[in-house]
């Protein structure tokens, strides 16, 4: 598995976050609530997504995809306001056919919401920030 070194949005300091944790991630210098974003791909998905206590929202996304590229800074500034309550994970569907597969994807950006492991809300399309954060409150609770 994979880490990502994200800056704490506190203090600055530059921390690893770890796709798969028990917890959710904290700065190791101030202990602020750090944003957690994940890469996921078919070999790993199970274990990143599945593997958090707080809500997960999955983006399906590619690289060619203009949408998805408005969209992608929208996703990690809602993921950064919500440190500590919310887990973004990014599936590239061009690297990933099984997992696009298994959700019955074909559009992109398609948004998946997963509480407690289990699916509450998808969306297609790309939203604006007030829309994104009225979609993820909506399913989200």
């Amino acid at each position: 598995m994979t880490s990502k070194v994200t800056p704490c949005p506190s203090c600055g300091t530059k921390n690893r976050v770890p796709a798969i944790a028990a917890g959710t991630p904290r700065c190791a210098k101030c202990q602020a609530d750090l944003p957690w974003i994940a890469d996921a791909g078919d070999r790993d998905y199970d274990e990143v997504a599945d593997s958090s206590r707080v809500p997960v929202l999955v983006d399906l996304w590619a690289v060619w995809c203009g949408p998805c590229r408005q969209l992608s800074p929208l996703l990690e500034g809602l993921a950064t306001e919500r440190a500590g309550r919310l887990k973004l994970v990014k599936v590239n569907v061009d690297d990933s056919p099984e997992t696009q597969a298994r959700f019955g994807v074909q559009a992109i950006p398609t948004l998946l919401m997963f509480v407690d492991g289990k699916q509450v809300g998808e969306q297609r399309g790309a939203l604006a920030m007030p829309a994104l954060r009225a979609w993820v409150d909506s399913v989200a609770g």
